[in-house]
Parts: C-alpha cells; sequence; structure tokens
C-alpha cells in the first residue's frame, strides 16, 4: 500500500511555474536569428493550438482592442486554477494567443496576477509586431489579467 501511495505522488503532472515556461519560450526563440523563422515559429504554434469550439466563439468572448477577431475563454478548475482557450482569425495573432496560453495556462489566479513576463520583450515580440499587433498583444494580456482578478475575487 505505502508503495502505491508513493507512486501515485509521482504519477502526478508538476506545473511548471510562469517564469520557467517564459524561460523556455525564450530559450526556443534564441535558436532562431531572423525574424521571418520567428514568425514562422509563431505561426506553427498557432496552427498547433486546438480550435476553439464554436459556442465559445461569441460577442463576449471577443477581445476589445484587437484588430483580428481572438476569442478567449477562461475557466476556473476544481484545482484553483485557470484553464485558457483561445482562437484568433490571423496566423501571426493566433501564435501570440499560443503563446500567451502556454504561459497562463492551468496557473493560479494570483500568480497570473503577480506574473511579469518578460519573456515578451526577451524575444523581441513587442518591437517586431505592427502597432495594431502590439495594442492587440496588451489587449491579450489584460484580459486574461482580467478573468485573474475575477476568478481570485470569487475563491
Amino acid at each position: 500500500m505505502l508503495f502505491y501511495a508513493y507512486f501515485c505522488i509521482f504519477e502526478k503532472q508538476t506545473i511548471m511555474t510562469i517564469n520557467a515556461i517564459q524561460d523556455e519560450i525564450i530559450e526556443e526563440f534564441q535558436d532562431f536569428d531572423d525574424w521571418m523563422d520567428k514568425y514562422q515559429l509563431l505561426i506553427d504554434l498557432g496552427n498547433n493550438q486546438p480550435p476553439l469550439a464554436e459556442r465559445y466563439k461569441t460577442d463576449s468572448n471577443l477581445i476589445d482592442g484587437c484588430q483580428s477577431r481572438v476569442w478567449l475563454q477562461a475557466d476556473l478548475t476544481a484545482e484553483g486554477r485557470i484553464h485558457f482557450q483561445a482562437e484568433s482569425d490571423a496566423l501571426i495573432v493566433k501564435g501570440i494567443v499560443a503563446l500567451l496560453i502556454r504561459v497562463f495556462d492551468e496557473q493560479t489566479p494570483q500568480d497570473i496576477l503577480d506574473a511579469d513576463l518578460y519573456f515578451i520583450s526577451q524575444i523581441g515580440l513587442r518591437e517586431h509586431l505592427s502597432p495594431t499587433r502590439s495594442n492587440g498583444l496588451v489587449a491579450m494580456v489584460k484580459q486574461m489579467k482580467a478573468y485573474a482578478l475575477a476568478f481570485n475575487s470569487k475563491q
């Protein structure tokens, strides 16, 4: 019985911290010198993102401030973590939201609220986006943090 208890403890999936995920992303982007390759990585990340269920593609899930259409769904899990899902009709934006989901998905509301998203500047994302996409990035982060604030106040 004791062996089974230890086995179950080690079987549980550990959740990486926000900073560990950011460091991983920085490392991945450092493999590319050319920004065209980095854009391709963003497009690939977006294409690998699971599609958002049609029932979540509502006006209330559209992010204000994005030139492209971006839908964001957030749900609080029984473990007190936020599960994010999103989709966009623009390839690069879909990749950007995929990166943000990778960083914030399954994190606690408080960890999301406390997060410093240093990976954005470290990979040079903000300065390589058009002004409208940069505004969209800020809007996506704001909306994710707004969900975290709302869920944090309910706990």
